[in-house]
């Protein structure tokens, strides 16, 4: 096994030097905290328990304890944990996993599926020795299902570790692992549980190749199809640990950024920081540098390493894995998933007469319209519209505006335009009045089809008597312009990728990166506002191929402001549009303040297209659903908030009507 950690063996090593030098930084007042976490991260995790031996026999202390005592917090705890054997640490991790109110399933799913045999007996016997409790016993105590039988299966430590392949039963598992979820109703979870927690690694890399041959998609989509909860968790980690996919679920809860600090700092720290990298578009460095501080922040820098943005290229490892997730990418087939659709028994006149039963007399009945407009979709809200006028002589859209406000009004008004309409109004709001909102305008004009732009054109004309070619060269201006109007003009190609052509454009991006800045961002726009998003997607996985490099990344480093964001923009989409939808969401409601027109905008135009997958995307990134997120995260200045509130859920499809 190749290790490719960042923490190694200390050359010219000699444990009773160390135990002084950490002896003196701690005697006296105050302790010398940078002394020691220069020394202690710069060992690997076998000599320190050397240090720990000859710090008891030096001083007839325990180091331990003395750290304990001299330090405090986060840091405290990140160094202390570096000083414990490797089975210690995480019997202590599972144990504090399995205590008190609640279970942290997602630390058990995380040690368990990523250790060895020899790994899990150790923890286990570690366990033992410092609880004086059966590990296995307390799982089963706290866990539940299948969830509960995969996690007694890991903990047996017998997984088959030969390396010897069985050509045949290769066949066999593939053919099992389809026949026990694609190809019925319903799942055989024990089939998945038998082969995926004892085959080999070798073993079941080569039946993940088979199965994806036979169903025509890899399994970790086979995973989230026919499994769910905290036992899809568990499988997709354990596929996800042989397919050497695994970033380790890194993010900034200090318990589990330093467990996986600690734990594969030795081991396969640069493969994390790489795959890392690629599904944050940020380095793991500089994600630490910006979330953590101190002495802890400075330790866990030691253990990360080093500054993959600086660096730029892949390493060689990571960039296969890079080429090999494009081709992925380009392989799955995303079946988008919509939440709004057509309303059976659908009677336009009966709701055109109950909308307006709502809006007459004192008062409005905001959940009956809501109930009604949240529920048809797009193309039935215009039935509805005609039929208002026709049955009662009115126009539905200023009746709506005089009876709502704020918020609620802007939504429900939305839903009432169709999607060119109201594409045409979200662009007319972006560049209106002082400033413009550049954001927005790379949203709709990178995400929408052909077909969509020019049905939005044709709409921003009739709406506003100007087209909106002119008025994007009224408001901005410069390369940011040029590449808007490429946009503007719905011309994408369309279809399939042409390999050899793909080659070609990869090289030509490739050689531009030393080009001039100008020059580099001409030839960037030649090809990604003109090239199919299929396309696209081979011209990236061949850019690794020839440059070593991520795509974006080369973007974000060498280009600047809305330029960087467009192009950005369209990679993100290409890779992965729910994805992208899903992190607009987010940073329209992190922070201060929320960007209330992104939400809706985001809200409306996708609802009947791939807001499900949007709703998967945003549940898998940021751990909470977008409806949970969408209630705690923002204030919505409304007349009546809870309407809002409602709305939002219908369109999700999770509000509790619905689960």
């Amino acid at each position: 096994m190749v290790f490719r950690g960042t923490i190694t063996d200390a050359p010219d090593f000699d444990p009773t030097t160390d135990a002084e030098a950490l002896y003196n930084a701690m005697k006296g007042i105050g302790s010398d905290k940078e002394a020691i976490l220069e020394l202690v991260t710069s060992r690997s995790n076998a000599q320190r328990q050397e240090v720990v031996a000859a710090y008891k026999c030096s001083f007839g202390q325990d180091l331990i304890a003395d750290l304990k005592y001299e330090l405090t917090g986060k840091f405290e705890r990140l160094i202390v944990s570096l000083m414990k054997t490797s089975a210690y640490h995480d019997a202590k991790e599972i144990h504090d996993a399995l205590k008190g109110v609640g279970t942290n399933e997602r630390c058990l799913i995380e040690i368990l599926a990523s250790r060895n045999n020899r790994q899990i007996l150790e923890m286990v016997a570690a366990y033992k020795d410092a609880y004086g409790r059966d590990m296995e016993e307390d799982v089963i105590a706290d866990t539940s299902g299948h969830f509960k039988k995969m996690l007694v299966v890991l903990l047996q430590g017998t997984r088959d570790e030969s390396g010897v392949v069985d050509a045949d039963l290769v066949e066999q598992d593939a053919q099992d692992l389809y026949a026990a979820g694609e190809e019925q109703w319903g799942t055989d979870e024990a089939k998945f549980i038998m082969i995926l927690g004892s085959r080999s690694v070798t073993h079941l890399r080569m039946v993940f190749d088979a199965y994806e041959k036979i169903a025509d998609m890899s399994i970790e989509d086979s995973i989230k199809n026919e499994l769910s909860g905290d036992f899809e968790r568990l499988m997709l980690a354990v596929g996800k640990k042989h397919l050497k996919l695994h970033c380790g679920g890194l993010g900034t809860a200090d318990n589990t950024l330093i467990r996986i600090m600690i734990s594969r700092s030795e081991i396969d720290m640069l493969d994390i920081r790489e795959c890392f990298r690629l599904a944050y578009e940020k380095s793991l460095y500089n994600m630490i540098k910006d979330d953590t501080s101190g002495d802890y922040k400075r330790t866990l820098l030691n253990l990360c390493g080093g500054d993959d943005d600086l660096a730029g290229e892949f390493f060689p490892e990571a960039a296969q894995i890079a080429y090999k997730m494009w081709e992925t990418s380009a392989m799955t087939k995303v079946q988008l998933r919509p939440t709004v659709r057509p309303a059976p028994s659908f009677d336009p006149a009966a709701d055109a007469q109950a909308l307006r039963k709502a809006m007459k007399g004192f008062g409005t009945d905001e959940d009956a319209i809501i109930d009604i407009v949240a529920q048809r979709s797009n193309a039935q809200r215009q039935e509805i519209r005609q039929a208002f006028k026709s049955l009662l002589g009115r126009d539905l859209m200023k009746d709506l505006k005089s009876e709502l406000s704020k918020n609620l009004e802007r939504l429900i008004i939305g839903l009432m335009l169709t999607p060119a309409e109201f594409d045409a109004k979200m662009m007319r709001k972006a560049m209106e009045g002082a400033g413009t909102d550049e954001h927005s305008l790379i949203e709709i004009l990178v995400t929408r089809s052909n077909e969509e732009i020019l049905a939005m054109n044709a709409a921003y004309k009739n709406a506003y008597k100007k087209s909106m070619e002119e008025a994007l060269h009224s408001d901005t201006s410069g390369f940011f312009c040029r590449i808007l109007v490429s946009l503007v003009q719905g011309a994408r190609e369309e279809g399939p990728a042409d390999e050899e052509r793909a080659s070609a454009d990869a090289q030509e991006l490739a050689d531009a990166c030393n080009a001039e800045s100008d020059e580099m961002e001409l030839k960037f726009m030649s090809i990604l506002c003109t090239r199919s998003f299929p396309h696209l997607r081979k011209v990236f996985q061949e850019f690794v191929r020839c440059s070593n490099k991520d795509i974006e990344q080369v973007i974000r480093n060498e280009m600047s402001g809305d330029v960087k964001n467009a192009f950005c923009a369209i990679v993100r989409s290409v890779k992965n549009q729910p994805s992208y939808f899903a992190d607009r969401l987010y940073k329209a409601m992190k922070g201060l303040g929320t960007d209330d027109r992104a939400l809706i905008r985001i809200m409306v135009s996708r609802s009947e297209v791939d807001l499900f997958n949007i709703r998967k995307e945003f549940k898998d990134t940021h751990d909470v659903s977008l409806h949970e997120f969408i209630q705690v995260e923002t204030m919505i200045v409304s007349r009546s908030p809870c309407q809002l509130t409602l709305l939002f859920g219908v369109l999700l499809c999770s509000h509790p009507i619905f689960v």
